[in-house]
């Protein structure tokens, strides 16, 4: 009886050491899940977009498309009548200005009247405009150079009133040139500017004198320039000029603006 007795009560004690191990294990396993919860989760990664990529600039560093360098050229309606489209080069442009004469800068800026690259290179765009009632002819250009090589060709123009201020020249056709070279106001527009007279006069063989007249005028507006002539036989009118030397500034400002916009 007495061994009966002692083995269930040793079989009750076996079956309480097991329920406290059973209650121990949940309350570890109830403790891990409770830390699992409340561990702190890293936060959701949030991809920003690619920034969108600027439009390459072009090598002589402006942001104008060709259509806004199209639109920055004046037109009729700048200069109003008796100004229209030009029917072609003036025929004084080959008889007077294809010449040559000994002075290195003398001679580049016969060239550069000739061919109109007044900044010192081909223009990008180009527009040319004449007088029905003087044959006076207006061309403008606006150059495709950097800053700093279109700030050279300036400082080159502000030289040829002293370096070329009377010279002589010859034509294809054998006829002598009596060349004066002055400097002239252009309005205080853009950020660099530079603006001549040129006068080219010839004796026929009957003493007929006769003199082309020839404003030049060239404008930097930031990275961008432009340049003009506005010449004709007999005097040219100066306020052509200084108009056409406003408008200008003010579509090339306007055209860069856009441009900035756009990119």
């Amino acid at each position: 009886m007495t061994s009966m007795t002692d083995e269930i009560r040793a079989r009750r004690l076996r079956l309480s050491l097991l329920a406290a191990g059973l209650i121990a294990l949940g309350g570890c396993a109830a403790f891990a899940l409770n830390q699992q919860a409340t561990a702190p989760q890293p936060l959701p990664t949030i991809v920003k977009p690619a920034p969108k990529p600027k439009a390459p600039a072009r090598p002589d560093g402006s942001t104008l498309t060709d259509g806004q360098a199209q639109a920055a050229l004046i037109s009729q309606a700048d200069l109003g009548t008796p100004w229209t489209p030009t029917r072609g080069a003036a025929t004084w442009r080959d008889g007077l200005l294809k010449a040559t004469t000994s002075g290195a800068d003398c001679q580049r800026l016969l060239d550069a009247l000739y061919t109109d690259e007044i900044l010192g290179g081909p223009p990008r765009v180009a527009v040319g405009m004449d007088d029905t009632d003087t044959d006076a002819q207006l061309r403008y250009q606006i150059g495709a150079r950097r800053p700093a090589d279109i700030d050279a060709a300036l400082s080159w123009l502000k030289t040829l009133p002293d370096r070329c201020a009377r010279f002589t020249a010859t034509t294809q056709t054998g006829i002598t040139e009596d060349i004066k070279v002055t400097g002239a106001s252009v309005p205080d527009v853009g950020d660099a500017r530079q603006g001549l007279r040129v006068s080219l006069t010839t004796t026929a063989d009957d003493a007929d004198e006769s003199v082309l007249t020839l404003d030049v005028a060239a404008v930097r507006v930031g990275q961008d320039a432009f340049a003009l002539t506005n010449g004709g036989l007999g005097d040219v009118a100066n306020d052509t000029t200084q108009v056409a030397v406003q408008d200008g500034a003010l579509r090339l400002a306007d055209a860069r603006r856009q441009g900035r916009a756009q990119v």
